[in-house]
């Protein structure tokens, strides 16, 4: 059973493409190492524009030295940023490449067209039940790390709402949990649980028809993936269909969002960078 699903998963393209980047993290380890240690390093000794601003005895010299002072620190948080965000993503020419592949061929040609024609033939509610029970087969996966994160009442919550659901909800297609209960979802995958047990991120990552990620959060996709129940009991085409029917049901449920998102957004690539890793680091923070 195990083996069908490695030889059959679209995980193994993961897995293939993260141990790739692996091997060139090793062999550039020395230099992204180097550039973390700077980025912790404090500069003790101010510049000597302040020093000898202080110093002056002109009646403007508090002026003088807040101003200074100011230019100083807005100097070194901008650099400060700069080289944080270089260490986060040193494979930015690639990722690059990566991401304008995905918007400009992949979602602009494939994926939104598809998605615009999926919105005119089902009404929003039927495509909001069918993300519901797909996301209800998700339990395996945030019930695991919820329990590998000691969260017992993620847990719970979990728990609850799986049966309500299964239930009441006619197998997930409405989450009565949540809006005749009010259990909300405590969303839990094993790149989080990773990071709570320490594991650094790693460079943020952006390949080919997958969502952005770091290295760390690529592992745990491949191990969300094989948590999937579906993998186990529905042939690997069928499988391939849901993942595909999934993606192009939420493109469409997120029309009018990702075309805002488009407009008012000037460096995409950046936005969308910082907000992944903000949002990663404040779920591991939870």
């Amino acid at each position: 059973m195990m083996q069908r699903w490695f030889c059959g998963s679209p995980y193994r393209i993961v897995l293939t493409a993260l141990v790739v980047a692996v091997g060139i993290s090793t062999f550039c380890a020395v230099g992204w190492v180097r550039a973390e240690e700077e980025n912790t390093q404090v500069s003790l000794s101010p510049p000597e524009a302040l020093q000898s601003s202080s110093s002056n005895p002109s009646g403007n010299g508090a002026a003088d030295t807040a101003g200074t002072v100011a230019a100083y620190f807005l100097d070194e948080a901008q650099s400060s940023g700069a080289q944080e965000e270089l260490d986060q993503d040193p494979w930015e020419p690639f990722n690059d490449v990566m991401f304008s592949f995905n918007r400009n061929v992949f979602d602009r040609f494939i994926l939104k067209p598809v998605a615009v024609v999926w919105d005119a033939l089902l009404p929003d509610p039927v495509q909001r039940s069918l993300r519901n029970a797909l996301d209800n087969l998700a339990v395996v996966r945030r019930l695991v790390n919820n329990v590998l994160q000691l969260k017992a009442e993620g847990t719970g919550r979990e728990l609850a709402r799986f049966t309500i659901n299964s239930t009441i909800g006619v197998a997930g297609l409405f989450d009565v949990a949540k809006d005749g209960f009010g259990i909300q979802q405590s969303d839990e995958d094993t790149g989080q649980t990773l990071g709570v047990y320490g594991v650094g991120p790693g460079p943020y990552l952006i390949l080919p028809f997958l969502p952005p990620m770091t290295v760390r959060d690529g592992f745990g996709l491949a191990a969300d993936g094989a948590m999937n129940p579906l993998n186990y009991f529905v042939p690997f085409a069928a499988t391939a269909g849901i993942y595909g029917t999934s993606a192009v049901n939420e493109r469409s449920l997120n029309l009018d969002k990702f075309e805002k998102v488009e407009e008012t957004v000037v460096d995409l690539y950046s936005a969308v960078r910082n907000a992944y890793l903000q949002r990663r680091a404040a779920a591991i923070k939870e």
